[in-house]
């Protein structure tokens, strides 16, 4: 780009005419962008005064680029990350990590109608049914996906597919390990070969079935790494209306295996150790299984779980989106796990009007809600009511950033997965027992059955709770 520097034609005091310049092309400097983080400063720079006409000729100075104010100040993007995100992360690990138990012996030491009712939710339903304590396990799962929106949305961004789909799969077998040796790995079995054969390192070609017998290779933290790994491959490969596609496939998919395929039963039966998955569990999956010869976390219910995870996205994605505004996003949120909610319960065989005689789904349709099975219906109730407290939870920190009254719940979130590890390991709520004396202490002798029964769940909380402000103020995040 060029600009023009002709000046009328003047005359000196002598009475000369002054020259004229000529054009001269004057390039236009590229205006450097400022740093996203930091503040822009602009430095007010002298200017020397112009000369007089009888100095001379008059010539057209580029501007230096060192005084060139960036052209348009730009406030620093604000972070991408989710403070609500991190405090609904937290919120579903403070049950797990002792605020069950505090609830719990509450409900001991106070026994009425009230607590009664709270202890029977913070408890598994046996097999049919819902309970809010069923809702803490597929709740993470869920959260993982919408994590992922943000975190693999960036890794593309930065590093494009390739790498984005290697950091899903690396992370997703050291995860996987982690659950595999957090179950005690190969160390139960070892135990077994040095009792029986006194051999401190095991023959695993002539014993391999011993070796094994005892390797939960399917558990929590197993379900959490599959469902990360294959969701995450999912959205780096598909967009999102084939992964919408997907998600519908695979939880249809999982009904209609059970629906279809009956071992050893007449017709199709979703009772325990009568169905499809507890059979591939018993006859195809080995080591360790949780309830006998099946496991809740076996192999075909991984797929509802996926499913799940994959809802997860749908709502990082929108969360994610600029398109929308705070009010609208909560909004969507809310109301769309409201939707699930229903289609999950009506699935379930919920009568429509919740009336006598109401209508609903055809036997044969119908999808019962059992956590064990993690039945299509049961990833459609959690992931609706996860759904819903994300939509409030983003509202009250996000939009109306009351974000202090979420602060323990962020501490927990941003360390969940280790935090959780350090609860279960270490066994804080028994060493919170030591730490106060237990029965036969002295103390215990001399104290009431209240303290007793409360004080040693309630310290341990208290100690999981400092370690994760300790960890969160020293910006101490473990990730796997």
């Amino acid at each position: 780009m060029t600009t023009s520097a002709t000046p009328p034609e003047t005359s000196s005091d002598s009475g000369q005419p002054v020259a004229v310049p000529q054009e001269i092309p004057v390039q236009e400097l590229p205006v450097a962008e400022p740093p996203a983080a930091a503040p822009v400063v602009v430095t007010a720079v002298p200017v020397a005064a112009p000369a007089k006409v009888s100095d001379g000729p008059r010539a057209i100075i580029p501007p230096s680029p060192a005084v060139v104010p960036y052209a348009t100040p730009t406030a620093p993007k604000p972070s991408q990350r989710l403070i609500s995100l991190d405090a609904l992360r937290g919120f579903d690990m403070f049950w797990i990590i002792g605020a069950e138990n505090v609830a719990m012996a509450i409900c001991k030491q106070w026994n009425t109608k009230a607590t009664a009712i709270v202890a029977e939710q913070l408890d598994h339903v046996p097999w049919r049914g819902f309970h809010f304590y069923d809702l803490i396990f597929p709740m993470f799962v869920f959260i993982v996906g919408v994590s992922m929106v943000f975190s693999l949305s960036k890794a593309v961004e930065r590093g494009g597919k390739a790498a984005a789909v290697r950091r899903v799969i690396i992370r997703g077998i050291v995860l996987y390990l982690l659950g595999v040796i957090y179950y005690g790995g190969f160390s139960h079995s070892f135990g077994y070969m040095y009792k029986h054969h006194h051999q401190p390192v095991p023959d695993i070609s002539s014993n391999f079935g011993k070796v094994i017998a005892d390797i939960r290779f399917l558990g929590v933290l197993q379900r959490i790494a599959i469902s990360y790994m294959v969701t995450g491959l999912l959205f780096c490969l598909f967009k999102p209306r084939t992964l919408m596609i997907i998600c519908a496939g695979l939880l249809l998919l999982y009904w209609g295996l059970l629906v279809a395929v009956h071992p050893g039963q007449e017709h199709h039966s979703y009772d325990e150790g009568k169905n499809l998955t507890n059979y591939i569990d018993a006859h195809y999956l080995p080591g360790f299984k949780w309830d006998g010869d099946h496991d809740p976390e076996g192999i075909l219910s991984t797929i509802p779980a996926i499913g799940g995870c994959l809802l997860g996205v749908f709502a990082g994605l929108l969360l994610h989106t600029p398109r929308l505004g705070g009010y609208q996003k909560a909004g969507l949120l809310v109301v769309g796990g409201a939707l699930l909610i229903l289609i999950g319960m009506v699935w379930g065989g919920m009568p429509i009007n919740l009336q006598e005689g109401g209508w609903t789904l055809p036997e044969l349709a119908q999808f019962p809600v059992i956590k064990k099975l993690w039945t299509s219906s049961f990833v459609m109730l959690t992931a609706g009511c996860a759904s819903v407290l994300l939509g409030v939870f983003y509202l009250v920190i996000d939009v109306w950033k009351l974000r202090i009254i979420a602060a323990p719940f962020v501490w927990i979130g941003m360390n969940a997965i280790t935090l959780y590890l350090v609860w279960n390991i270490f066994e804080l709520d028994k060493l919170a027992s030591r730490f106060i004396g237990g029965s036969g202490t002295e103390l215990g002798k001399h104290s009431p059955d209240w303290f007793l029964r409360l004080a040693p769940p309630i310290v341990a909380l208290a100690m999981i709770l400092l370690l994760a402000r300790f960890l969160y103020k020293r910006q101490i995040f473990l990730r796997v």
